[in-house]
């Protein structure tokens, strides 16, 4: 199982129609993030299906975890790494009888209480946010901030991954590193981009300058 950490790519066909879910799932990989994320809450079964296949042709045999949203039947079909779930998805723990010990279930959580229950049941890691202010998710709420992701991140054991999402640019990024965030998830960052898969590795590189982020 990889790791999660550094930068963590989610697909979003709508911030900017040029680029579709495949083309930012291949710029994630090519620029190195080390999870893409497939989310895509208006799609057909059918569609996302179609997508998955293609995205886990891509990520196969990559450093790259590819991670469904909600959709535990599609994680499945394609045998993706994993799957993400908020709360009006299927618990974590059903999520985990459907889909084994042997994949990763990550949870949305928005403060501290939320992400000591997801770790009790048995999620692989949490999602907190939204950090900044975003488009990408309007029933996000207003944004927590950084100090919010210092208390999740306080909140949990010390080698348990925590992403934070919403809203996070380059310039904004450090921060969230350095208040204790794994993983920084990206949308419009990398979806606006002229050159989404040159903006990842911007972002991994950053990583690495603020975290000192290791390659294995």
């Amino acid at each position: 199982m990889g790791r999660i950490w550094g930068v963590y790519v989610v697909t979003d066909r709508f911030v900017n129609p040029r680029w579709s879910h495949i083309d930012l799932a291949r710029a994630a990989v090519k620029g190195g993030a080390a999870v893409v994320q497939l989310r895509d809450k208006t799609a057909t079964t059918r569609q996302l299906l179609e997508w998955a296949q293609t995205i886990r042709e891509l990520t196969w045999r990559t450093d790259t975890l590819f991670i469904v949203n909600d959709r535990v039947d599609i994680a499945l079909a394609v045998d993706a790494d994993g799957v993400h779930v908020g709360d009006d998805d299927l618990p974590v723990p059903l999520a985990r009888r459907l889909l084994g010990a042997g994949k990763i279930i990550g949870r949305s959580v928005a403060n501290p209480q939320e992400a000591k229950q997801a770790v009790a049941e048995g999620a692989d890691y949490v999602s907190v946010g939204a950090v900044f202010r975003t488009s990408t998710k309007p029933d996000a709420g207003a944004p927590i901030g950084v100090e919010m992701v210092k208390q999740v991140r306080q909140a949990l054991p010390p080698e348990y991954p925590l992403v934070a999402i919403g809203g996070i640019t380059l310039q904004t990024a450090p921060a969230v590193w350095e208040a204790g965030a794994d993983a920084v998830a990206v949308v419009s960052a990398v979806a606006n981009a002229e050159d989404p898969a040159d903006i990842v590795r911007q972002f991994v590189a950053l990583w690495r300058r603020v975290r000192g982020g290791a390659t294995e």
